[in-house]
């Protein structure tokens, strides 16, 4: 059976990449019992029909390394967080909630901070070490002036990536700057609300000139709290986790201790001052959510 990758899924109908062809299939029925629902970015077994050899079933869907929700997409390799850093002014906090939704699905992060070209004071500077000492790949890009733009496609080639971000950073934009042939729809950010609206309608994998995919996904303003614990959020502040040996008491929460170790790194700048504080106020919903529960 010929094996390929769903690229689109629309009305129950799958549209699988094979040996550079396209196939339109349906799902057969074991799935549908099984509650298993093929996912754009699934690996798949298809059979064509004797008569139409672009269309055809999935008859089997491969082990898959990675499931997101949302968006909902199979197989993910890395996310590409994209901030504007004008237009509209970037969400430190909502940058922090997808950097934990990544590590939860361990998932490669590079940060792409876009729209450099408004930035006149370069206080995106800031951002950028911020984030790169805290340990993750951070770009700085211009679509105007194609800053970042080939070392953003580099770190691409081979790979399938997710592209997440509120509405208007750029997204689409900057895949199309990546591939021209794309011509991905772009939105306008509103003057009067500084923010943009949603231009991509479903998931779709796009696939690069030089190998690998990418998912234009549509954007979002608010994620809700994310599933765990309060205990293991700091786990997933990767910068805070060498200075875990410091603390004075066992089981420290990082928060109000007397001889944190993570509360005096940041009072000697060795930990961002607004990542510490994001964690401060996941760390009070996840509390409160957990408390509410019982």
């Amino acid at each position: 059976m010929p094996k390929g990758i769903i690229i689109k899924g629309i009305g129950g109908f799958y549209y699988v990449k094979v040996n550079n062809k396209i196939i339109e299939c349906k799902a057969r029925g074991k799935f549908r019992k099984s509650n298993m629902i093929p996912m754009v970015g699934d690996y798949v077994e298809v059979s064509v029909l004797p008569n139409d050899v672009a269309k055809g079933s999935i008859d089997n869907i491969y082990p898959r390394t990675t499931a997101l929700v949302r968006p909902p997409v199979a197989n993910v390799e890395q996310l590409v967080i994209v901030v504007a850093v004008r237009k509209p002014d970037p969400n430190l906090l909502l940058l922090d909630k997808l950097i934990i939704a990544a590590e939860l699905n361990k998932l490669s992060i590079i940060i792409c901070l876009n729209k450099i070209d408004l930035d006149e004071e370069k206080t995106y500077i800031h951002q950028y070490n911020i984030y790169q000492s805290a340990g993750y790949k951070v770009i700085c890009t211009s679509i105007h002036t194609h800053q970042g733009i080939d070392e953003l496609k580099n770190l691409l080639k081979g790979k399938i990536s997710a592209f997440a971000g509120v509405s208007g950073v750029g997204k689409s934009s900057l895949l199309n700057a990546i591939d021209s042939e794309y011509r991905l729809e772009t939105g306008e950010v509103s003057k009067k609300i500084a923010r943009g609206k949603h231009t991509t309608r479903h998931v779709e994998l796009l696939t690069l000139e030089d190998g690998g995919y990418v998912v234009d996904t549509p954007g979002f303003s608010s994620m809700e709290v994310i599933d765990i614990q309060a205990g293991e959020l700091s786990y997933l502040f990767k910068e805070f986790i060498k200075y875990f040996p410091l603390c004075k008491f066992r089981g420290c929460t990082h928060t109000v201790e007397p001889g944190c170790g993570v509360i005096e790194a940041v009072n000697e700048g060795k930990i961002s001052d607004s990542r510490y504080q994001n964690y401060i106020q996941l760390y009070n919903q996840l509390k409160n959510k957990k408390e509410w529960e019982r």
